[in-house]
């Protein structure tokens, strides 16, 4: 720990210390209030009524018995609702999400699509008039179904391209001495944060207030301008508190329809997402099936590599889930060809998940390298290092940082992977037959231009003020270390403003952009703010505020691969005749630019770690053909990671501190899901000798690849 002088008092370094989270003491005691839990004066409660049938029209909405109901107020639908605008930018200058207009239109292009918003008195009565309401429909013949060699396939962009190819990827196959050709599949899974998606909105002085759960108030507060046609001034909105987001937390139907029902109605109306509501409205990660294609000379040394991913979508907006770009910046090889592809169905559209792109693909291509390891003969971190690239594989730019290999020597070494028998189907504990299993990660660090102020106030204190959002992640602990080290002060003279859209624009939460955007902003304030109070004579009542903006040092920088990396390690324990898969351990070593905050840092890694286990042993939504809706949309139909299937856990890092980012940081809170699901199927392989590229992992699974065995 470092020591600072700051006039006659000297400062310990806070960044890089466990620090617990300063608002740790009101989540536990709940005088943190999540958006759900915000009283308002003549507050109304809306209750959203999804379609029952999976394509087609709705004929008429029987809502003279419903308003008959007590306590309802009004039932909103595509005859009578506000109307909205959809042409407009999207976030990052994507196309808007024309999903979120709803009531627009009575066209219905999935099962579970927002048809009417039933508004009551009390959340009880809202439920159950939505539940009696009668919709009728002109329906029509559906498609949900996905699979491999989908004829309707098409090359997608997304936020990357869609097709990458360099060299004759034929030749250089039928020239390899050892080729993996194979397909994996990865099923649709869901966020399921344990808080709800909830939004109130009123109307206050011409002002529209709306206090949400989300990722961003800046983007929100931006969509619901461009929706309602309204002066971004006149948008107001806040989340101060937000209980996991995991890329689902934007703009979703509840805001809208909250926004519409408040306009009607010209009082506050809320709108709360059910879970099951969520399986539909809350996005979720696109199932896929990838071909993966890999050839190497004798030495390892690769000279083909294909990956090749194939996502769906919406037929209403495009979203790619971009599973095999984390090819084009693991390894290269002398041809290297990547495509993401998708297929519209009627189903709701994808969204961001946890390690979008990369938890899928990693999967994918971090299995077939060890299938490729077992037939070069080599051990499975041998044939990384043996094709380790010295600049990123498509773009041929160099890397900020790439110490990868670093993770795997710290992993190997407290994991105790000398010792492994390379030979699967050799170890037991009793029933159990035990398996070890390796896999890499990475995820790219970003950072966008974000905005901050701090003000120096009169007592000795200072408030940060900026537009960021902690979902959970411990964002706002974070900051507080970072301005205090900025600033030379105590953290506990530091007081972090976060989540409200008047404090201007900033970059949100996700793509790991987060912490690093808003701490590069937090800096620039800090330094400033030290300039001129060393030349002032005090502080005035009102304080001395700094201000700061990113965007010019962001855009300088120079171009490069910019990504945090990992090395994954499981043991499991498999019962071949009850098909029971167990984890026994996992380490996950991380090169993740300069850890803030080890404590927090530690929680998400093993939190995405442990995602990974319920990714490759549990997560499974299943859609039935014949209604195009979920089987079991709940929590107790859609399995998750209990407490008994995860292991002792260990999470731990290799010093890799970012020379571009004032402060070092690169980010955490995807790259500890990445890879995590091939290191347990790689594990399964080595206790059983059996592949499993079909995730889940599932007892029925592994007694049919017993018995084929």
């Amino acid at each position: 720990m470092t020591t600072v002088t700051t006039g006659t008092r000297a400062v310990k370094g806070a960044v890089g210390t466990a620090h617990t989270r300063v608002e740790g003491r009101d989540k536990v005691t709940g005088a943190a209030r999540y958006a759900g839990e915000i009283p308002f004066a003549e507050l109304a409660h809306g209750w959203l009524v999804l379609s029952t049938v999976a394509r087609g029209r709705v004929r008429s909405v029987d809502t003279a018995p419903v308003l008959g109901m007590p306590g309802v107020i009004a039932v909103l639908h595509h005859e009578n609702a506000p109307r909205v605008e959809t042409d407009y930018p999207g976030l990052l200058g994507s196309a808007p999400d024309p999903t979120v207009a709803v009531f627009q239109h009575d066209r219905v292009p999935h099962m579970g699509w927002p048809v009417a918003l039933v508004v009551a008195e009390t959340s009880e009565e809202a439920r159950e008039a939505a539940e009696a309401l009668v919709v009728h429909y002109e329906v029509e013949p559906h498609d949900v179904d996905f699979y491999a060699g989908h004829p309707d396939a098409y090359a997608a962009e997304g936020h990357m391209p869609g097709v990458v190819e360099k060299g004759d990827l034929e030749a250089e196959l039928a020239a390899s001495a050892f080729v993996v050709d194979e397909r994996y599949t990865t099923p649709e899974e869901h966020h399921n944060s344990m808080e709800p998606h909830a939004a109130t909105a009123r109307w206050d002085g011409g002002r529209l207030e709306v206090v949400d759960s989300n990722q961003g108030t800046t983007w929100v507060a931006g969509e619901l301008a461009n929706l309602f046609s309204l002066d971004p001034a006149s948008v107001w909105v806040r989340s101060e508190h937000v209980g996991g987001g995991f890329g689902s937390k934007g703009v979703r139907p509840h805001q809208v329809a909250a926004v519409m029902a408040a306009t009607t109605l010209q009082r506050p109306v809320r709108v709360v997402m059910t879970r099951r509501q969520m399986f539909s409205l809350a996005g979720y990660r696109s199932p896929t099936t990838q071909q993966v294609r890999l050839g190497a000379d004798t030495d390892g040394r690769l000279r083909a590599l294909d990956h090749g991913s194939l996502s769906l979508t919406s037929t209403v907006h495009e979203f790619v889930e971009p599973s095999a770009g984390v090819a084009r910046v693991m390894y290269d090889a002398d041809a290297h060809h990547t495509a993401n592809r998708i297929v519209r169905l009627d189903v709701p559209t994808p969204t961001w998940m946890r390690g979008p792109g990369e938890a899928p693909g990693s999967f994918a291509i971090e299995s077939a390298f060890d299938e490729l390891a077992e037939k070069c003969g080599l051990d499975p971190i041998e044939l990384r290092v043996r094709n380790e690239p010295a600049l990123g594989p498509v773009s041929g730019l160099p890397f900020s940082g790439r110490n990868l290999i670093a993770c795997f020597r710290k992993g190997a070494s407290r994991f105790g992977w000398a010792d492994r028998d390379p030979r699967p189907g050799l170890r037991r504990d009793g029933r159990w037959l035990l398996g070890t299993g390796t896999a890499a990660a990475s995820f790219p660090a970003g950072a966008a231009p974000s905005t901050a102020a701090i003000t120096a106030e009169a007592d000795g204190t200072f408030t940060v003020r900026i537009n960021a959002a902690d979902i959970g992640t411990g964002a706002r602990t974070a900051l507080t270390l970072i301005a205090a080290d900025a600033l030379e002060v105590a953290p506990d003279h530091i007081r972090v403003r976060l989540g409200d859209s008047d404090l201007g624009p900033a970059m949100i939460a996700g793509g790991s952009m987060g912490t690093r955007s808003w701490a590069w902003a937090v800096t620039a304030a800090a330094g400033d703010l030290r300039e001129r109070l060393a030349l002032g004579d005090g502080i005035p009542p009102e304080g001395i505020t700094a201000r700061s903006n990113t965007t010019e040092a962001i855009g300088a920088l120079a171009p490069k691969e910019r990504h945090s990396f990992g090395a994954q390690f499981a043991e499991v324990a498999v019962d071949v005749t009850t098909g029971e898969v167990r984890v026994r351990r996992m380490l996950g070593v991380f090169a993740a630019g300069r850890i803030v905050n080890p404590l927090t840092a530690r929680n998400q890694l093993v939190g995405g770690m442990t995602w990974g286990i319920s990714m490759a042993l549990h997560e499974e939504a299943v859609r039935d053909r014949v209604t195009g809706g979920h089987y079991g949309a709940d929590l107790a139909g859609y399995h998750v990671a209990a407490h008994a299937d995860v292991p002792h856990i260990e999470a731990d890092w290799v010093d890799d501190p970012d020379p571009d980012d004032p402060v070092g940081i690169k980010g955490i809170g995807e790259v500890g899901i990445v890879g995590a699901a091939a290191a347990i199927a790689n594990a399964v392989w080595h206790a059983t000798g059996v592949r499993h590229r079909n995730l889940p992992i599932r007892p029925d699974r592994v007694l049919m690849a017993g018995q084929d065995a």
